[in-house]
């Protein structure tokens, strides 16, 4: 008797919970995106919001929070209440911020829970075509000969950031970082030839390459692109750096499993449908759908991997 008791205690216990995660969503979903408007995680996220949107018949408000390397963001998400009801688009740099910034507002394991990873952005090594460089030997000859290199990136720790480590490790020279805070005022200078060269999102890069304001120099990816097939690898000509921007849905840690697995199911529906498979195609982003268990791997992996970097170079968070 005492343990049918316990059993229907429990089941009481248990329906306010299962109810609220049945209700799910009652009210409007705010997804946030702690980067400037326009960029691949912004893009990404609006077209893939509008359809998940639609599934769960909720309206959901995109809200750009960027400042202190997405730290902001993203904190005031981890801080949200666990309802279900707010989201954070988050890319590399949240994997970069475990250990580039010594004290993060949140934890980035415990704080936050993965949901799904979305997209993911090959990055192709750029430079203006005044500078002479077309080949990775041509960035070697040049540093050998005593010219003075230096390459953008999107702004301290980030991708493009670690990457330029990479290169010149492998290739034992110096190239000048020279950080900007984001993608397109970096882009502008190297279009502008204000700096040598820089690691890109393709999707960003294309219509430049295409039009010959820009040479690249290879693809940072394992294989050649089948968004880029006529680009080599750097691996083609000796360096093996794999490169890319990637985005993904996060919620803070308390958020019920049934809305997580929900949300999640919501995503990689819509990343199947034609509208969303069809922009992705066009701009040369790779859908990445997944179980949220998958994206919690990937999420632990890209923070062991940049940490490697980040403590190979040296690198120190900016005050």
């Amino acid at each position: 008797m005492h343990r049918r008791h316990l059993i229907a205690a429990s089941a009481a216990l248990a329906f306010p919970l299962l109810g609220r995660a049945q209700a799910w969503p009652a009210k409007p979903i705010r997804v946030v995106v702690p980067f400037t408007p326009g960029g691949t995680t912004d893009f990404v996220t609006r077209l893939v919001m509008v359809e998940v949107a639609k599934s769960l018949g909720q309206t959901i408000v995109v809200e750009n929070k960027p400042g202190a390397g997405t730290v902001i963001g993203v904190d005031s998400v981890a801080k949200s209440a666990p309802d279900g009801h707010a989201f954070v688009t988050v890319a590399n740099s949240f994997t970069v911020n475990q250990t580039l910034v010594k004290k993060l507002p949140y934890d980035t394991l415990k704080d936050l829970r993965p949901v799904a990873l979305m997209g993911l952005s090959e990055h192709v090594l750029a430079t203006h075509p005044a500078s002479g460089l077309k080949t990775v030997a041509d960035i070697v000859r040049q540093a050998k000969a005593g010219q003075k290199l230096s390459y953008a990136s999107f702004g301290n720790g980030t991708s493009a950031h670690l990457a330029g480590e990479m290169l010149k490790s492998q290739l034992g020279v110096d190239i000048v970082h020279v950080p900007y805070k984001g993608q397109a005022p970096a882009l502008a200078d190297l279009l502008g030839g204000q700096v040598s060269m820089m690691f890109g999102n393709w999707p960003e890069f294309r219509g430049h390459v295409q039009s010959g304001k820009l040479v690249a120099i290879g693809m940072a990816t394992a294989q050649r692109s089948v968004y880029a097939p006529g680009i080599p690898t750097l691996a083609e000509q000796g360096v093996k750096i794999e490169s890319n921007s990637w985005n993904g849905l996060l919620a803070p840690a308390a958020t019920p499993d049934a809305i997580v697995q929900r949300m999640n199911a919501a995503v990689n529906e819509a990343m199947k449908l034609p509208a969303v498979a069809d922009a992705f195609q066009q701009g040369g982003i790779a859908a990445r759908s997944g179980t949220p268990a998958q994206f919690a791997n990937f999420i632990a992996s890209e923070i062991r991997r940049y940490a490697e970097v980040i403590r190979a170079a040296g690198i120190q968070a900016e005050n």
